[in-house]
């Protein structure tokens, strides 16, 4: 398959302090990868470098086979990162997402309200099209996020840690709802997340990221008892029942 994204020999920091180190990896057309780790391993800085605001240390990151700007790239931020104070409609806040191709002079016109209908209905959003983004649910306020990226028409869909802060409900909720963005639109889509029970039944490769180690590789490669309780350095088993894949600690089914 086409390689859309691409790391060689690539290192990641902030000034004197690197977080990632000598990574290289691929991302294809069409691909599903979760980035797993807790706060602070990496996810996010190797999210920057592939939206291109973060520079590497050393290496290569390349994107598309004529440079950054000929892939659309829609980004959902992790939602504690929106200002909820200005009294923006769900509509107004999807609509943000057509600024970058209108530019700073054009109003949006008839074409670009359009997308942002479309949008709003791919996320399930246009229910509440018109309500005060502020007062909306979680679960609401990240379908919205997901709608403003839907309304760049992206090649490739990034979400930092989307179901944050949610209950289980809701999580599934929006799990489901990116799996079914990836299926039917074949969106290419990375989703970071420290739930590592989240990525393991929704993606379809997966890296996981923490502090000297990186490792990638589909999700029945990465998800053995072995390898976990290696990585974790604590006994970890993983159970498949159907379709569902559980990550057990301590190897307890108990509590579970």
């Amino acid at each position: 398959m086409e390689s859309l994204i691409e790391f060689r020999n690539v290192t990641l920091g902030y000034g004197r302090k690197t977080v990632v180190q000598n990574v290289s990896f691929s991302i294809a057309r069409g691909d599903y990868l979760g980035l797993v780790g807790p706060n602070g391993a990496g996810k996010t800085t190797i999210v920057r470098s592939i939206l291109g605001t973060l520079a590497p240390v050393a290496g290569t990151v390349r994107i598309g086979s004529g440079g950054r700007e000929g892939v659309r790239i829609g980004y959902v931020p992790q939602r504690d990162t929106i200002d909820y104070v200005l009294p923006y409609t769900a509509r107004e806040v999807v609509l943000m997402g057509r600024y970058r191709q209108l530019g700073l002079i054009h109003r949006p016109g008839v074409n670009d309200r359009t997308i942002v209908a479309g949008a709003l209905a791919h996320a399930e959003a246009d229910g509440f099209a018109e309500a005060s983004f502020r007062d909306l649910s979680g679960g609401q306020k990240q379908r919205v996020l997901i709608a403003r990226a839907l309304a760049m028409q992206p090649e490739v869909l990034i979400l930092d840690e989307p179901t944050n802060g949610m209950d289980l409900s809701s999580r599934l909720s929006i799990l489901h709802l990116i799996r079914h963005l990836h299926e039917e639109q074949g969106l290419t889509v990375i989703m970071a997340s420290h739930l590592l029970d989240d990525l393991a039944n929704h993606v379809r490769r997966l890296a996981i990221v923490q502090q000297g180690v990186f490792q990638i590789g589909t999700v029945e490669e990465i998800l053995t008892g072995e390898n976990l309780s290696t990585l974790y350095q604590r006994p970890v088993e993983v159970v498949r029942i159907g379709t569902h894949t559980a990550i057990v600690p301590g190897g307890d089914r108990g509590s579970h």
